[in-house]
């Protein structure tokens, strides 16, 4: 098992969750994702990490899976200018490759926002730490778990 799926794990049994962790063929993109568990694609929970522009850290939007982040609303919400985060500043701040970002079990705490379209489901899928691993989740519990702000940032 990866280190990045191993943090993964270990977050879900602190939060005491025993939800279990499914290997895909590949979920890279929200609609392998969806494909490979059988579920829409607003039931993907997309990681998407910004940079802040004026804090360089890393920045968490978890939006749903047919839905694209707007670069302007996300920067209002996340009170600062956002900009590309290359691989080095992913990896370095949450422990994972991109493809693979996870929600939760980042190396660091990151600053999060929340979709509102995620919580309209019963179910949600997430990356769990690796490209071909996803876990489904109850949406209303990642804003407790992630620490996710909700609000409206997508086009």
């Amino acid at each position: 098992m990866s280190k990045s799926l191993k943090r993964v794990r270990a977050a879900l049994d602190a939060a005491d969750l025993p939800i279990d962790i499914h290997e895909t063929d590949g979920a890279r993109t929200a609609q392998m994702a969806a494909d490979a568990v059988g579920c829409a694609l607003d039931q993907i929970a997309k990681s998407i990490i910004f940079r802040g522009e004026e804090s360089g850290e890393a920045i968490l939007f978890l939006t749903a899976g047919g839905n694209q982040v707007d670069a302007a609303k996300a920067s209002a919400l996340a009170g600062e200018p956002l900009g590309k985060a290359d691989a080095a500043l992913v990896r370095a701040q949450t422990g994972f490759a991109i493809g693979g970002v996870s929600p939760i079990g980042h190396l660091n705490p990151v600053r999060a926002f929340l979709d509102p379209r995620l919580l309209e489901f019963d179910v949600v899928w997430a990356a769990a730490g690796t490209p071909n691993h996803v876990f489904a989740i109850d949406p209303a519990a990642l804003p407790a778990l992630t620490n996710a702000q909700s609000g409206d940032f997508t086009a």
